[in-house]
């Protein structure tokens, strides 16, 4: 499967969009908006550029995007009123591949630049926006063009299914699994690690060559503890998919054991809705890294100065009706239904997804499950 050609979030605003289904993104993103003003604020005193250029990398679509744009131009205004010194252009630059739903965005533009206009005062720069698509593993921009990068909840995206988890004819040797999990062989884990490598390595050095010396980055993705690739976090819930997917395979019968809530699922219990060959086949392009891989990666780069780190969790309490597996099973179907829908068809959706709600809360009634999420800042030097 072609990733660049297939993969996007949800568009639209519909109820299964990602526009709909992305609070918990927006929680991650209000968590760390701290720390995105304050390396914006020392941003603009170290540099004081004439034209700014800010690039959202893998800005999918919906409101949280033009949320966080519209926090670092106050925080740009607020910054350049204390320093006396004015930009006479903000550009700003919203990424993702080309599959995205970028309409979305251009057609709340120009009431959001209404919005920022109305902020503007004594001369403060014009403001320019629009979409650049293509992958951010590769160059996007001219050399020393941009000053800040921001991305959230992109990264832990691979730019492909790593293809050494596949034997000379093409299958996969991850069998029973969307993702690295207790069954996985070791070739697997390292396969996932080597492209998250390759990946991550490219990204840093695209983006160095793009930023003007001292500017910076701040990037939010999902991630991992420790050196184990299994642990009830971000994997987890990869497992609980698998579970869910399981469910829906043809051999399974009522006499097959469903964790004791046989009833509760959904499936088609004459011929089932997956063929199991077809489950086997399919392999997320995700990947959690730990602290220690993120570390490498930078100093190998070498031009790149981390100059924060930090591992954080969501908050899980519930504000409204529904549960925390409905939540999170809203914002993976936003997340994954243009992939599971190309390889699976789109009829097995929505009961795919109950299961899933159902699997996470019977599973958080057990033992919490602790998906943890990193933070960098980096400057270019």
């Amino acid at each position: 499967m072609d990733v660049e050609k297939v993969f996007h979030m949800n568009g639209g605003v519909g109820k299964t969009s990602y526009a709909k289904n992305s609070s918990l993104q927006k929680k991650a993103s209000d968590k760390v908006k701290h720390i995105i003003t304050q390396t914006v604020e020392e941003l603009y005193i170290e540099t004081k550029p004439k034209s700014i250029g800010i690039a959202d990398l893998g800005c999918s679509s919906g409101p949280n995007t033009l949320s966080i744009i519209k926090d670092i131009f106050q925080t740009i205004q607020l910054t350049s009123h204390k320093i006396m010194h004015h930009s006479t252009e903000f550009r700003v630059y919203f990424n993702d591949l080309p599959t995205n739903d970028f309409n979305s965005i251009f057609k709340a533009l120009p009431e959001f630049q209404k919005l920022l206009n109305q902020d503007r005062k004594n001369g403060f720069p014009s403001i320019f926006m629009g979409g650049y698509p293509g992958s951010f593993y590769g160059r996007l921009f001219p050399n020393s063009y941009l000053h800040f990068v921001h991305s959230s909840h992109s990264l832990h995206w691979l730019s492909r299914v790593p293809p050494a988890i596949y034997d000379e004819q093409k299958k996969s040797l991850n069998k029973g699994c969307v993702y690295i999990c207790d069954k996985s062989p070791e070739v697997v884990s390292k396969a996932y690690s080597q492209q998250f490598q390759e990946d991550f390595s490219l990204f840093l050095r695209s983006r160095s060559e793009e930023l003007v010396v001292g500017g910076k980055m701040v990037l939010t993705f999902l991630g991992r503890r420790g050196a184990e690739h299994v642990d009830r976090g971000n994997s987890f819930f990869w497992e609980i998919l698998t579970r869910s997917f399981t469910i829906l395979v043809s051999q399974l019968t009522y006499s097959a054991p469903l964790h004791n809530i046989t009833q509760q699922f959904k499936m088609d219990m004459t011929e089932g809705e997956i063929e199991e060959e077809k489950l086997d086949s399919y392999d997320v392009h995700f990947y959690a890294p730990s602290r220690e891989e993120i570390e490498d990666e930078v100093t190998k780069e070498g031009s790149l100065k981390l100059e924060r780190l930090e591992m954080f969790e969501i908050d899980k309490k519930e504000q409204g009706r529904e549960s925390y597996g409905t939540e999170v099973a809203k914002a993976v179907r936003a997340i994954q239904e243009s992939m599971i829908s190309n390889h699976f068809g789109e009829n097995i959706l929505d009961n795919l997804f109950e299961n899933y709600a159902i699997l996470v809360d019977e599973e958080i009634a057990k033992e919490d499950i602790k998906p943890i999420t990193f933070v960098l800042v980096l400057r270019k030097i």
